[in-house]
């Protein structure tokens, strides 16, 4: 069992419930028709984000895909100010004015959600190079999704962090289809030989489990924090919903989903972990399970009666002078 105090494991199923509980009420709402735009949900991949982030300190960085509001929670990104992002409202951590696909908060080290595949760890090299040359002793990790992990993009990231010794994590989150291409067809090699490849180290976690994701993200990070450079995490795990809302999924077997709520639901595997244990007891999770529900709730109501960013604010925030 991890070496992580019992707070520490209160803040992990807090932040995974919290995800669950963001992920499966914007389902909702998005069907209502008050959410514009395209929402794509993290439901089902919890502990990949949280496993990864507790292993983050704010000085640290991510950036994220077009799937991203699970890395914003993890990074521990405000729920209200997401809700509002989402919303397209005044008060959202963007102004209302990204959406669901470009939320960001750099005060929190989230670089942003991003509409680009492929767009991240770019992004990522440059934080991570930042890192180094002023030596902050901090990292900057990408999640990619299989489907980005064949974009050009990442692989030049993966030789570039290589030659320049960055501390750069790669966590290329697999959820068996790009869109609705089955990522065991549409990738060459496996993901653990491309890093060997590029000659850094690999490994491949079960995604639905939070203390395996936890202990291979502690020694990428460790390694890149010491100068040993970048690494990748190929975390196997699910999706609960569609590529998007609106996904009619005909390339999923019959039941497919259902079992696997019902077999891998990284939620219930923490909850049985932690009771066998006697590190965390029902009742503490039963009342984590309804503030969270609580919070999301006040989240949504909030955000449904703010209203949109004003006229004067649409050209605002397109250029930055330094």
């Amino acid at each position: 069992m991890l070496q992580l105090s019992r707070d520490e494991f209160v803040l992990a199923y807090t932040r995974m419930r919290t995800i669950r509980e963001f992920e499966d009420r914007v389902h909702e709402e998005f069907a209502t028709g008050n959410i514009p735009g395209f929402v794509h949900l993290y439901a089902g991949e919890e502990a990949s984000a949280v496993g990864v982030c507790m292993n983050l300190g704010e000085a640290d960085y991510i950036a994220s895909t077009h799937r991203g509001h699970g890395h914003c929670i993890a990074k521990g990104c405000d729920v209200e100010a997401m809700a509002k992002e989402i919303y397209g409202r005044e008060g959202g951590l963007c102004g209302g004015k990204g959406g669901s696909m470009h939320i960001a908060d750099l005060s929190k080290g989230m670089m942003g959600a991003n509409g680009i595949v492929g767009g991240g760890p770019p992004l990522v090299c440059g934080a991570a190079l930042s890192a180094k040359t002023l030596g902050t002793g901090g990292v900057a990790v990408a999640f990619v999704g299989d489907g980005g992990s064949n974009q050009g993009t990442t692989l030049e990231s993966y030789n570039l962090a290589k030659v320049w010794n960055l501390p750069a994590i790669f966590v290329i989150e697999d959820n068996g289809y790009a869109e609705s291409t089955a990522s065991v067809w549409s990738v060459g090699g496996g993901q653990v030989k491309r890093a060997a490849g590029f000659g850094m180290p690999g490994v491949e976690v079960n995604g639905h489990d939070f203390f395996a994701v936890y202990e291979a993200a502690k020694d990428a990070i460790d390694r890149a924090r010491a100068g040993g450079g970048p690494s990748l995490i190929h975390v196997r795990l699910d999706r609960h919903y569609g590529h998007f809302e609106g996904d009619a999924q005909t390339y999923r077997a019959d039941g497919e989903q259902d079992r696997l709520r019902d077999e891998t639901d990284c939620l219930k595997m923490f909850r049985q972990r932690v009771m066998e244990t006697s590190l965390l007891d029902a009742k503490t999770l039963d009342d984590i399970d309804r503030e969270v529900a609580s919070l999301i709730g006040h989240a949504v109501t909030a955000s449904a009666s703010a209203p949109p960013p004003s006229t004067e604010e649409l050209l605002t925030d397109v250029y930055v002078s330094y």
